[in-house]
Parts: structure tokens; C-alpha cells; sequence
């Protein structure tokens, strides 16, 4: 049940997200904590100190105070010293303000947090946070810089360009924090399998030391208003002590998890993406040979604009643009049932969904000369733009594409699961002349698989059999995940994944033709 200040907060809250657009609200990275989540990290705060313990308060990113109003009612009014909370947004400053204005423990700043420097009397034992959820792209270049120096001065460390805005939250809220103080922090999971969260998980290991990652299961979305997969991490202000445990725990709350592992400090950090842990002891006998040894996996075509390049048979025939400069594509994955392509005698799929795409290589002077109604049709893609577009701008001529070759293996690169069980990624066999866009993985097989195949001692179907028999965490392990229960593969991903399975079909081969000599 929900105080009444509460209750008035939660209105107000409200009201001030209804006048930002989603647009509006991506941009500030505003994203309002939940008031039973809020209750929930405030509540596993509090089992960090002991009885009585005076608490210095800090919240970065203030908002309307949903911590500040946890952090009241869960702990003892008199073991609360003060807080302090920051709010660069001045109507979010002025409602908080007004809330509290009848709360003398709080001081809130309409400040840039990352812009502010602390005293000597400015260090707190507790720092909740749920920081801004601004995308790099959303940060302007002076900001990025102004970013990038104050980290390396301060850790000697630079981040990347792409990391996000609660990157920069976290590192510089350090330096506000007295020796031993606690540190909550409720973050998009991104961090953990990216390339730019290294440089802050080498820091969590290293600089401070790491107490809890909780992962909430990525199907529970924790905020209404963003698709976003969420972390909560605590640490302590302290040194990393390698002979300390890090509790990592996964899906239900903070304080009730469905999966819970205590770790090394040396394996986390040899483990390179922190959404395995809790499913790690699953992969510790994989064996030591991976997809990559045996297939060359690359994406598939990115056209820079499907719509024009990607045509239906009748369109093509309506269009009377000729078909031998178009080669079989197969469709996006939610349009494609089939996970056994055949084909037809002239190499085509057979498929409900028969799409084409536009492969030409002539300059546009003999296309003009030899193609009327292709050339009035690339004058069409020119008049709307098509040509300028990133990808085609790029190529020469702009209505170029990409050489791939046909493979009888194709990956579904990205899709959702509703748990651990559920393959978010399908591999498809491909007996077709069918070519994919970049919705799909292509798996080329390597010399040691494809002169198996040639000699006919390993079928593509045994292939694909044993491709989709593997485990779907060790999928998902190597993949990323987004909120929604939305997974994606990049090829470098799929290509780390285990091929123990791919390993045991060629040693049954080795045997069956030991026995046969």
C-alpha cells in the first residue's frame, strides 16, 4: 500500500512523463523507476550496514525521488544524517522540490551531476542511482570529450565513444563516495556484453570491490515506457579483494532470484560477457573448438534499401525490368515458415513468398543502352533519393550489391524467447540458388566440412541437424539480449559458440571409417 506522499509523487511522475514524447524522453534517457523495484534495491541497501549506521544519502539522477522515497521509508529516520540528490531537468527539480520541501534532510541540485566536483565533506556511504538511459548517438561531441578526459584523468582509462551516458554516472560517482560506502545502481544489461562496458566492468573488478549483479530476466521488462533488459550491481568503495565472492543471481527480485551462484573475482573477470554467468557452469566442459573452425560466417546482403532493391515476381514482371539482373532472396524470417528450403529445377525456392533481388553489375551507360525499363527505374530510385542513402552512396555503381555467395546455411540473426528453452535463432538448410539479406547469418563451410560434403561422406542435412541440436544456452550465452526477451547474434558471436556438436558428428565419421578399414 502506497503512503500518500507517495501516492503524490506517483501523479506527479505522471503528469511530467506525459508532457515528453517517447522521442523527448529517449534523448534525456527518462526512465522512471517503479516504486515496488525502488522499494525492493532500497530494502537489500539497508542489509549492507549494520544497525544504527548513520546514512549519507546520494542519488545522482534524482527524478522525482523515487530512492529518496524508498530510502524514507525503509530506513530509520534516525539513522538518516542527509541527502543529497542531483537533477539536471528543471521541471523534474522543481516538482522534487516541491515534494520535499517539508523533508529538511534533502538538498537537491539543479545541476549536471557529471559536471559537479565534491568537497572534502561531500562523501556518502550509500549512492542509489538509476542513471540516464542516453544512447551515445544522444550526446553531443563537446559532452562526449568533456566526458572522456574526466574518466582518463581520474582512473586512466579511456571509454569508448559509444558508451552510454550511465557509464560516466557510474566511474565519476566514486569519487563521491566514502571509504567503504555502498553503491546501488540500476542499469541497462547492455554493459555486460558490449565491447564498450569493458573498460567499466575492468573498473567494477578492479577499482572497487563488486558485491551482487542481479540480472532481472530480460521477458520482465522492469520499465513500462522502455524496452530495455535490467541490472542492478552493488559494490563497496573499497579494493577488489580477490579472495571475496561475488554473488550473482538471475530473473525473479533482488531479494528472491530464481538462479543464484556465487563467483571468483578471477572468473568473472575472464568471463567476457557477464549475462553467462549464472548459466556458466552449463558451458565449463564445452569443448575447445567453436563454429568458426569449421564455417566462415558472415552477414548477409544489406542492400541500403529493401523496398527497392527487394522485388515480388510480379512486381518484376509489371515493371517488364529483366529478370537475369535478379538473383532468389529469401524473405525476412517472420515472413519464412520453411526451415528446409528446396528448390525448383531452375534453382529457385520453393516458397509461398518468391522475392528477388536486384543484382546488376553493368555501369549505367550500357544498362541505358541495353535496359530502358531498368534505367527508368533506377532514374526513379535516383528521384527519390535512393542513391543517396548511406550504403548505396557508398558503392559504385550505387545500385551495386555486396558479393555474396549461396550457402545451404543460414542463421536467423536475431528473435525472441520467452525463456532459456524457447531458440530464439533458427538455422535454416538451403538447397536453393536463395541468397539472404542481413536479417540472416551465413554459415560458408571451411575445407575440412565442405570436402566432406563434396565426397558425399557428410550430407547438408546431417549438418543442419547438428547445428540446430545445439544447446540453446550456449546460443544465447554468446549472443545479446535486449528487453522483451529479444536476443541477437552478430557473426563474431555465433562464431565463438561451441561446436562440440559439430566435433562428435566428424569423430562418428573418423570411427565408422576406422571400423570399415
Amino acid at each position: 500500500m502506497y503512503t500518500t506522499m507517495e501516492e503524490q509523487r506517483l501523479l506527479v511522475q505522471q503528469k511530467l512523463d506525459s508532457s515528453k514524447t517517447q522521442i523527448q524522453k529517449n534523448k534525456l534517457g527518462q526512465f522512471a523507476t517503479p516504486t515496488e523495484l525502488a522499494h525492493d534495491i532500497l530494502l537489500h541497501a539497508k542489509s549492507y550496514f549494520p544497525q544504527k549506521t548513520k546514512i549519507q544519502f546520494l542519488d545522482p539522477a534524482f527524478g522525482t525521488g523515487a530512492f529518496y522515497a524508498a530510502f524514507l521509508r525503509v530506513f530509520p529516520h534516525d539513522c538518516i544524517e542527509r541527502a543529497v540528490g542531483f537533477e539536471i531537468d528543471r521541471d523534474l527539480n522543481k516538482a522534487a522540490t516541491l515534494l520535499y520541501r517539508k523533508s529538511p534532510l534533502i538538498t537537491i541540485h539543479n545541476q549536471d551531476f557529471t559536471k559537479a566536483f565534491p568537497q572534502d565533506t561531500d562523501k556518502f556511504n550509500l549512492v542509489i542511482c538509476n542513471p540516464p538511459y542516453v544512447r551515445h548517438h544522444h550526446l553531443l561531441n563537446e559532452d562526449k570529450r568533456r566526458l572522456q578526459m574526466t574518466i582518463q584523468d581520474e582512473f586512466n582509462v579511456k571509454l569508448s565513444g559509444l558508451a552510454g551516458y550511465y557509464c560516466y554516472f557510474i566511474l565519476l560517482s566514486i569519487k563521491w563516495m566514502d571509504t567503504d560506502g555502498i553503491a546501488g545502481w540500476l542499469l541497462p544489461s547492455e554493459f555486460m556484453d558490449v565491447n564498450y562496458g569493458q573498460v567499466l566492468k575492468e573498473i567494477l573488478t578492479e577499482r572497487v570491490q563488486l558485491i551482487h549483479v542481479h540480472r532481472f530476466c530480460p521477458e520482465d521488462v522492469q520499465f513500462k515506457d522502455a524496452l530495455v533488459s535490467s541490472t542492478v550491481l552493488w559494490f563497496r568503495n573499497v579494493r577488489s579483494d580477490k579472495h571475496k565472492k561475488i554473488k550473482v543471481t538471475y530473473g525473479g527480485t533482488i531479494s528472491a532470484p530464481k538462479t543464484t551462484r556465487l563467483l571468483s573475482l578471477e572468473s568473472l573477470k575472464k568471463e567476457k560477457k557477464w549475462t553467462n554467468l549464472p548459466f556458466t557452469e552449463k558451458n565449463a566442459n564445452m569443448d575447445s573448438s567453436v563454429l568458426s573452425d569449421f564455417f566462415e560466417i558472415k552477414r548477409g546482403i544489406a542492400t541500403g534499401d529493401n523496398n527497392f532493391f527487394i522485388l515480388s515476381q510480379e512486381q518484376i514482371q509489371n515493371k517488364k525490368l529483366p529478370k537475369e539482373l535478379f538473383r532468389p532472396i529469401l524473405p525476412s524470417p517472420r515472413f519464412l515458415s520453411e526451415t528446409i528450403i528446396e528448390a525448383d529445377d531452375s534453382g529457385e525456392p520453393l516458397i509461398d513468398r518468391k522475392l528477388f533481388l536486384l543484382d546488376c553489375p553493368f555501369p549505367e551507360k550500357d544498362i541505358k543502352n541495353r535496359y530502358h525499363q531498368l534505367w527508368t527505374y533506377l532514374l526513379g530510385g535516383e528521384k527519390n533519393a535512393v542513391n543517396e542513402r548511406y550504403l548505396c552512396k557508398n558503392r559504385s555503381p550505387w545500385y551495386s550489391q555486396e558479393t555474396r555467395a549461396k550457402s545451404h546455411f543460414y542463421c536467423t540473426y536475431i528473435g525472441r524467447s520467452d525463456n532459456r528453452k524457447m531458440k530464439p535463432f533458427r538455422f535454416i538448410l538451403n538447397y536453393s540458388d536463395a541468397i539472404v539479406s542481413n536479417s540472416y547469418l551465413i554459415l560458408y563451410p571451411k575445407i575440412q566440412i565442405a570436402n566432406l560434403m563434396t565426397n558425399n561422406l557428410l550430407t547438408a542435412q546431417e549438418i543442419w541437424n547438428a547445428l540446430n541440436n545445439i544447446p540453446n544456452e550456449f546460443l544465447l550465452s554468446q549472443g545479446r539480449v535486449y528487453g522483451g526477451g529479444l536476443y541477437k547474434l552478430e557473426p563474431r558471436e555465433l562464431s565463438n559458440v561451441s561446436a562440440d556438436i559439430i566435433c562428435k558428428l566428424l569423430q562418428g565419421l573418423q570411427d565408422l571409417h576406422n571400423k570399415e578399414l
